[in-house]
C-alpha cells in the first residue's frame, strides 16, 4: 500500500521501495533516490534527492506538514485511505502501518474508546511523522507497538473489537 499524500490539488501515492544502500522511493510511478537526509525534527535541513542537494524546512503538524523549498512553502497532507469511501472508515478493525517506520508516540492503550479519525499512534517513516487514526468508531482491543518499536508496510498496529453483528 502506498502512502498518499495532497500538495496543493494534487494527490501524489509515494513506496519505499528500498531502504539499503539509499533510500529509494517510488513517487507516482517514478524511481528517486534519497541520502543524507539530516534531521527529523522540524527545522531546516538538507538532503540528497537524485544526486542533487535540496535545502528544506519542515514544520510538522498532524497529519499535515508545511515544507519551505527553493522560497516556497508547500502544505503536504497525508490522505486518508478510508476518506472518500463510505465515510464510515470501510468497517475495518484494524490499524495498518502505511509504509515501514517506527512508533513514536502512542496516544491510546487497549480499552480506551475511539471515534474515527482520532490518533492511535504518531510513526515515522522517511523522516516524515504520520498520525495513524482510528478507521472507525469503536474500543481498542490491542496496541500492538510501543514507542521505539519498528513495523514493516501493511502491518498491524492496532485492532479494535469488531463490531456487533459484523461488517
Amino acid at each position: 500500500m502506498a502512502l498518499k499524500l495532497k500538495l496543493g490539488e494534487d494527490v501524489h501515492e509515494v513506496e519505499i521501495v528500498a531502504r539499503r544502500p539509499h533510500l529509494t522511493v517510488r513517487i507516482d510511478g517514478r524511481l528517486h533516490t534519497l541520502s543524507d537526509l539530516g534531521q527529523a525534527e522540524d527545522g531546516f535541513g538538507t538532503l540528497i534527492l537524485d544526486g542533487a542537494l535540496v535545502s528544506y524546512g519542515r514544520i510538522g503538524g498532524t497529519g499535515t506538514a508545511l515544507l519551505r523549498i527553493d522560497g516556497r512553502t508547500h502544505a503536504v497532507e497525508v490522505v486518508d485511505p478510508f476518506e472518500g469511501s463510505d465515510g464510515t472508515g470501510g468497517g475495518r478493525d484494524e490499524v495498518l502501518a502505511p509504509m515501514p517506520g517506527a512508533v513514536v508516540e502512542v496516544h491510546k492503550a487497549a480499552g480506551d474508546a475511539v471515534t474515527r479519525g482520532q490518533a492511535v499512534l504518531t510513526i515515522e517513516s522517511m523522516k516524515l511523522q504520520t498520525t495513524l487514526v482510528a478507521p472507525r468508531d469503536g474500543v481498542l482491543v490491542a496496541v500492538l507497538k510501543s514507542e521505539g518499536d519498528m513495523f514493516e508496510k501493511d502491518e498491524v498496529v492496532a485492532r479494535l473489537a469488531p463490531v456487533e453483528g459484523g461488517q
